[in-house]
């Protein structure tokens, strides 16, 4: 990145800063800051170690340096600002979850454009937020757009800022569902028999939530895909699995037949067949509904993540605090363009061109000097992809 552009980036962060008010977290003071600065050469410098008093007024502090990014930590100290983590004295962290549009097993890179990634990364928000709001009972979040490639979660209850990593490592593998075992799943009950019968186990899938009820969705969706299925193709797609023959096919459709509200009911073990049959979905509900998450995020308790209301240097775009009802409808390369860079052009040279979609719009960039959308030309330079030119 040429010192001209560099420069103006410079510049126009600081008016955004100006025209901005951010909201600084919870215990502010107690955290730790640290910022990238627009500095020469290919890498970057990371200025951390900071406590808030150091900075000073945070407002202030961002229209001074106008950084590049700017990051405060999950974890809560008595001395923020010391300079190694065992100086810093931890009390607690909040429980904090990043999702990565370039991680997501179903994004394919280079293929994938830009809105499309993070359309997925929302749809794998949505299942995180399940997770945090149906499964553990979480009241306390803050969702967050990172301004980036994905979407940040700060979990704040009280039941989860003293956790040390092991335990935030069994939050990361439910919702993730490594280590998934349908056994686990499965309550029994006695039955006890009729006159001289003796009595028996029922053993019912739990559906109430959680992975069960998950499981149980994908299976019932199945078992009523089979029964709109004439005999031959049903019992086709029966032994399309593995271990199933004809008679297992057989036995499979008839108690779907004869005991669907007992299935539906989650008494999936009215058949040997169809209890290993229910099982194997429990693979299927893992791969589907898991929340792909960037585990190490979640595990360290000292992690610093991005401040929401700042900018992103990398895209120019808007770290964006969302309340949860504006999640469905947030589009990200809509409403994360800041009000500072629009309204105007200005000209660039640009060194990568292609298809960008952003503001609502979607431009065929030619390389070569032109005249931009100003929050196009920064995304751009944001990216490397253009040097800015004299107006």
């Amino acid at each position: 990145m040429e010192e001209r552009t560099r420069a103006y980036l410079r510049g126009r962060f600081r008016d955004h800063y100006r025209r901005t008010e951010l909201s600084p977290p919870p215990a502010a003071n107690e955290r730790e800051w640290g910022f990238i600065p627009w500095t020469d050469g290919p890498g970057t410098t990371m200025v951390r170690h900071r406590s808030l008093l150091e900075l000073g007024d945070l407002s202030e502090f961002l229209v001074r340096k106008r950084p590049r990014h700017v990051y405060f930590s999950a974890g809560r100290f008595r001395d923020p600002g010391a300079s190694s983590m065992s100086e810093k004295d931890w009390q607690s962290a909040d429980l904090v979850f990043d999702l990565d549009a370039d991680h997501l097993p179903n994004v394919t890179l280079g293929e994938d454009s830009y809105a499309e990634m993070l359309a997925t990364c929302k749809d794998a928000l949505l299942r995180l937020l399940d997770f945090l709001e149906n499964d553990f009972g979480f009241d306390d979040l803050e969702i967050v757009f990172s301004g980036g490639r994905g979407y940040h979660v700060h979990v704040r209850d009280e039941s989860v800022l003293h956790l040390e990593r092991e335990h935030r490592r069994e939050i990361v593998d439910y919702v993730r569902g490594i280590g998934l075992d349908f056994e686990e799943l499965i309550e029994t009950e006695t039955v006890a028999g009729l006159g001289r019968e003796t009595p028996t186990e029922r053993r019912t899938l739990r559906i109430d939530g959680g992975w069960g009820n998950r499981i149980h969705t994908h299976f019932m969706a199945f078992v009523d895909d089979l029964l709109e299925m004439e005999e031959k193709a049903a019992l086709d797609r029966l032994q399309q699995f593995d271990g199933i023959g004809e008679g297992k096919a057989q036995a499979t459709l008839n108690a779907a037949r004869n005991n669907h509200e007992g299935l539906e009911a989650g008494n999936v073990t009215v058949h040997t067949a169809v209890a290993q049959l229910a099982e194997r979905f429990a693979s299927t509900a893992v791969e589907r509904d898991n929340a792909p998450i960037d585990e190490p995020v979640t595990t360290d308790t000292n992690r610093l993540i991005r401040l929401p209301g700042s900018l992103h240097g990398g895209s120019g775009l808007e770290t964006v605090r969302l309340d949860r009802d504006e999640v469905a409808d947030f589009e990200p390369l809509v409403d994360a363009v800041p009000g500072t860079f629009r309204g105007h052009e200005i000209t660039v040279d640009v060194t990568d061109g292609g298809e960008v979609e952003l503001g609502g719009n979607s431009f065929t960039v030619s390389e070569g000097d032109q005249s931009l959308p100003e929050y196009v030309a920064v995304f751009l330079m944001a990216r490397g992809r253009a040097e800015k030119e004299k107006e």
